[in-house]
């Protein structure tokens, strides 16, 4: 197949690191690696253009650009990736119907609630009309499936489960012993905690790691924490490791996804509330290298982590529950190894993306056969 693609909330080479770009790169990814040509048509970002009119022009020049350049090519599919209220694809329906090509979407979201709020309502209105043009609509959420289900007949959404290849997430020995020995930690329990330090909800849930921590701590528990990101709150989030686990949490600065492996390798829980966590790729990584799992009940992370089988989920905001949740599996070692070869075993067999995004191939193939 031929594929036009498209992501409209974030391109292919966004250079922030999020699961957004991790899953649209691992689509574009998966379908060059089964032979099929894929053509990033356009990097125009779709986030708040509704309320952005200095991008009205950009979008419409865009449109007539893609369209003249593409057509005529042997396309057989458009291909978008995320289109919700706050980035509603403006671009694809438009510029498929022009060239003559079915409109496909991957993780289109329809939330009613967004139409009580006038910012959001536009956004909301021209959303719905990219979903309802949308020849098929994948998810890898289940509540975006029920959610797609008020919109759309269900012949036309389909669940494919989140993923990562499991082999660039694989226990590392060596790496386990290095990375222990310059921390060093040496037979102390690591925590690890994987995020970047933006504002809002990524450094409020690093923040309720190194307080739990720190509780731990005053309580006498043997532990090492240990931070991988970067970003603005850098200061603020060092400032209370300093005064919740004074010269017991290393912050390892950003790490390339590739090099990730090594640092859940060498940890021995994996930490982190994902608040508001739309997936949680760093999930399925962790648990891919044996990691066992604490963090809320909420969003999308249940997707991830299987709750007391791969790890344990508290209910939000509860710090109780969350201290008691990690104290349970620094102190019970038996338990830690259970729950982390339960987690890789379990990424293998749900989570491997080459088996889930083959039944999305099967449907695209087809698509372009009728």
């Amino acid at each position: 197949m031929k594929i036009c693609f498209y992501a409209p909330f974030k391109p292919l080479d966004h250079p922030q690191p999020s699961g957004d770009v991790v899953t649209a790169r691992g689509i574009v990814d998966f379908l060059r690696s089964r032979g099929h040509e894929v053509v990033p048509a356009s990097s125009l970002r779709c986030r708040w253009i509704y309320w952005r009119p200095w991008l009205w022009p950009r979008l419409l020049q865009e449109r007539r650009r893609v369209v003249r350049r593409l057509s005529g090519r042997g396309f057989d599919i458009w291909f978008s990736y995320h289109s919700y209220y706050k980035a509603p694809d403006l671009l694809g329906p438009y510029a498929a119907g022009r060239m003559g090509l079915p409109f496909v979407l991957f993780q289109g979201v329809f939330s009613t609630k967004r139409r009580r709020d006038w910012k959001t309502l536009p956004g909301f209105h021209l959303n719905r009309r990219i979903l309802l043009a949308a020849r098929q609509v994948f998810t890898n959420k289940q509540v975006d499936r029920r959610n797609l289900e008020r919109l759309l007949p269900a012949s036309r959404i389909r669940y494919v489960a989140p993923g990562i290849h499991p082999g660039d997430f694989r226990f590392d020995s060596e790496a386990r012993q290095r990375l222990r020995g310059a921390w060093p930690a040496g037979d102390e329990p690591v925590v690890l905690a994987v995020a970047m330090f933006r504002p809002g909800v990524k450094t409020e849930g690093l923040a309720w790691v190194i307080r739990a921590c720190g509780e731990l701590r005053r309580r006498g528990q043997r532990l090492r924490l240990v931070i991988v990101g970067d970003g603005r709150e850098r200061a603020r989030l060092m400032r209370l490791a300093q005064a919740e686990l004074p010269g017991r949490a290393l912050f390892a600065g950003r790490i390339d996804r590739s090099e990730l492996y090594r640092y859940y390798s060498a940890a021995d829980l994996f930490v982190f509330p994902g608040i508001q966590e739309s997936l949680g790729m760093v999930y399925l990584e962790a648990q891919s290298c044996g990691l066992p799992v604490v963090a809320f009940e909420n969003a999308g992370v249940p997707e991830a982590v299987q709750n007391g089988a791969t790890g344990l989920l508290v209910p939000m905001y509860d710090g109780r529950q969350f201290v008691a949740a990690i104290e349970r599996l620094l102190q019970d070692q038996d338990l830690r190894r259970r729950m982390g070869a339960n987690a890789k075993a379990h990424v293998r067999q749900f989570h491997d993306i080459r088996k889930n995004y083959r039944d999305m191939e099967s449907v695209l193939q087809e698509m372009v056969r009728r």
